[in-house]
Order: C-alpha cells, then structure tokens, then sequence
C-alpha cells in the first residue's frame, strides 16, 4: 500500500527526518516506487509538488529537502504504489481542488472496490482527471463539500460531521485511510492498511503530538523544524506508520482527528 505523512503546526514547520524516512520506502525497486507528492500550505492556496517517479531517487525531492523551504504550518505528503491506473502524473497524489475560495488537498491509502459505480455518479461538478480509485473518492468528497461552503467558510463542526459521514462511505468499499485539509484544518481518518505480516488490519494510521515553549524542544525526533521567535508551539504528525521511536498512537479503526495549528480539537468514530 501507499505512504501517508501529514503535519499541522502552529508555527511554520520544515521538514526534514521524516520527508527522508518517508522517501526512502519510496527507493528505487521497492513497492513503493510508483510515484510521490507533498502539498504544503500557503495561508489558503498550497505548493504542490508531484513525480510520477520513485521518491528515493529524485534530485527534485533531495533539492527540496535540503533547501528547507518551503515552511507551511499544514503539510501533505504520499509515496505512491500504483494498485489501480497507470504511473502518471495524473494517478500521483495528493490532489487538489478549488472550493469556497480555497485550495483543498486529500491524500489517501488502500483500495476502494467499485467505487466509480457507487460514489462515480456523483462527481458531477468534481470529475478525476486520472484513474485512480483515490481521486474517484476525492471528487466524491468535494461533492458532498460543495454545500456547505455556499454561505462562506463552515463551521468546525460541520465539516467534521460531513467528512466523518464519508469515510463512513469509503469504509464499505475497502481500506480508507486518508488525509485532507482546506487550508485551516487537517483532518486524518484511519482505517486499514496492509501490515508488515501481510493481514489487512487496523491500524491504517498513527499519530504524535507535541507541545513546547521552546523553539527545537520534541520536534527534532518527529523530522519537523519550526521558524524560531515564535513562541510556545504545538505539533501533531501523521504517518502510516512510525517515523521516529517516540510514541506514535495508533488511530483506531474508523477514527477521525481534526486538528487546527497542530492542536487536536475532536475525534470521531
């Protein structure tokens, strides 16, 4: 299955240890060699870089990593193993879509069986550009979106009880792990995933959080640098699976996290 890696935080954050972690299951000749993306936010619009090629072998991805930039306090990331349509920029994740003023982003992992037939018909004004199952879901996604940013931006909790009611949705097609944000919120479902003894089981994602008043106190291990003089500052990171060895927690199955500037504001199951 494919890599999922997200990050919200209250300051700026670069990434470092876990874009490299995340890259190198990414290697050349691996099964996770398909493709690579991460989307990091600029107040409501966001930088999206793509490849449809392996993660552990582009200059493109080093050069970004070394450089530091840029610095986005909602980041996310997806290392691609193709199971459904060609490798192709168009099939490489995260994707992306304008609603309510904003650049929206969703990532996802597992494998969504027949969705273009029971979530398909409903992308009407949100239609996929690729193949993939993902984007099928992502259009779907938008869709049942749309209303609600009629009157401007939702509240908090409508857009929880809407995303909640969709992996709900995905869940009866098949593992539907994923991330998505709006440019204010990140919002990170877990379902299933396959796991290292092959069994397709929870969990689908893991989760860290992190606070301090000092600029580089407990984020160094999670690979994430923050801009200094910002104060006190929160941090939440997740991961398909562990990056680091602290003590990531594993998303229950069907669990929803809502988090704002790195601070988890609701779950739902």
């Amino acid at each position: 299955m494919c890599e999922l890696f997200a990050v919200s935080s209250r300051a700026p954050a670069r990434l470092s240890l876990s874009m490299r972690r995340l890259a190198a299951r990414g290697a050349p000749g691996g099964k996770l060699a398909d493709g690579w993306g991460v989307a990091c936010y600029d107040g409501f619009d966001a930088r999206l870089l793509r490849e449809p090629e392996p993660a552990g072998d582009s200059p493109w991805l080093d050069q970004v990593i070394k450089s530091g930039r840029p610095h986005s306090r909602i980041v996310i990331a997806h290392i691609r193993h193709a199971t459904r349509g060609s490798i192709a920029l168009a099939n490489t994740q995260p994707f992306a879509r304008e609603l309510g003023g904003r650049v929206h982003v969703f990532a996802h992992n597992g494998m969504l069986a027949a969705i273009e037939h029971t979530i398909g018909p409903s992308c009407r004004r949100y239609r996929p550009v690729g193949e993939t199952d993902s984007e099928v879901a992502f259009c779907g996604l938008m869709e049942r979106l749309a209303p609600l940013w009629d009157d401007g931006a939702p509240s908090a909790e409508a857009r929880l009880e809407t995303l909640a009611r969709f992996a709900e949705e995905l869940r009866s097609l098949g593992p539907a792990n994923f991330l998505y944000s709006d440019g204010e919120l990140l919002f990170a479902h877990g379902h299933r995933r396959t796991q290292e003894d092959g069994r397709i089981s929870p969990p689908g994602l893991t989760v860290l959080s992190r606070k301090s008043a000092a600029e580089h106190d407990g984020f160094a291990a999670a690979g994430v640098t923050l801009e200094t003089d910002c104060g006190p500052q929160s941090l939440t990171v997740f991961a398909s699976v562990p990056l680091t060895d602290e003590d990531w927690r594993p998303l229950r199955e069907g669990e929803m996290v809502m988090v704002r500037e790195g601070e988890q504001l609701a779950m739902r199951f």
